[in-house]
């Protein structure tokens, strides 16, 4: 990785050695272990944030190159306001400097910037910088890169379902695949795979509706410590598992195939 930006192209002149077998069309991860890597080391919070702003470049780097279509990662949580009001700020201004370098390198190599979450209750520096970064990048194809930001999942379906109510529709006729199109992922596919670095094993209200019918892969790496090699490991994992979606026989299937119509 290099200064120029995060989107380097990962394989530089050699080629990429993909995990073997299928990749997953949509990976989420849920970074965790930015303030424990820092307390290891005695140093301050911020500069675990800090470190996994560095760890979530480089696998931006490497789904790019080894050719993953949608990532979605676990930005900041409607739980994590109750964090210190200095470290929430500095999360803050670490993510609007981070857009705004690397907005640049998201135009050039293709990848379109997308947010799910309760954007409007960010601050207004941040709000900002992020529309301008989707509206610069909204007509990118390469990569489709998704942060969640103030997200919650229950409060997603809470939403979607306030939304149907105010349409006025009979609840009777709600249904999962109404629902879905009711929610911030309406027109993003399900995440075949959900990442969680850090050694705890659950969802932390992520993705709640739309990882239903996800693998899930949990490891013990923190998150700033979490490299392109881990990444690839998740991925070769994913590869050897049979996806049957709750049946018993039949096909077993893979890629990013969803249980319901979008």
């Amino acid at each position: 990785m290099n200064d120029s930006g995060i989107l380097e192209d990962a394989c530089g002149a050699a080629p990429c050695a993909e995990p073997a077998g299928k990749l997953p069309g949509h990976v989420a991860i849920i970074m965790d272990g930015n303030g424990r890597w820092a307390e290891a080391r005695n140093l301050p919070r911020s500069e675990g944030h800090r470190a996994g702003t560095a760890a979530a470049r480089a696998v931006v780097e490497e789904c790019l190159g080894i050719g993953i279509a949608e990532l979605t990662l676990y930005t900041f949580s409607r739980e994590n306001w109750s964090r210190p009001a200095r470290e929430v700020r500095f999360l803050f201004r670490l993510l609007t400097d981070f857009i705004n370098k690397e907005l640049p390198d998201l135009e050039k190599r293709g990848v379109r910037l997308l947010l799910i979450g309760e954007t409007a209750e960010l601050p207004l520096y941040a709000r900002r910088a992020l529309d301008r970064a989707c509206l610069r990048t909204r007509h990118n194809g390469r990569m489709v890169l998704t942060l969640a930001l103030n997200y919650s999942g229950r409060e997603d379906i809470a939403r979607a379902c306030r939304l149907y109510m105010q349409s006025g529709a009979f609840a009777s006729a709600l249904d999962p695949e109404t629902l879905s199109r009711l929610l911030y992922t309406a027109d993003r596919p399900d995440p075949d795979l959900v990442i969680r670095t850090g050694g705890e094993k659950r969802l932390s209200n992520f993705l709640l509706f739309q990882a239903a019918y996800s693998e899930l892969y949990f490891c013990d790496v923190l998150w700033p410590d979490f490299s392109p090699a881990d990444l690839r490991d998740a991925l070769r994992d994913y590869a050897g598992r049979t996806r049957r979606y709750g049946g018993t026989g039949g096909q077993p299937e893979c890629g990013n195939p969803q249980p319901s119509a979008r």
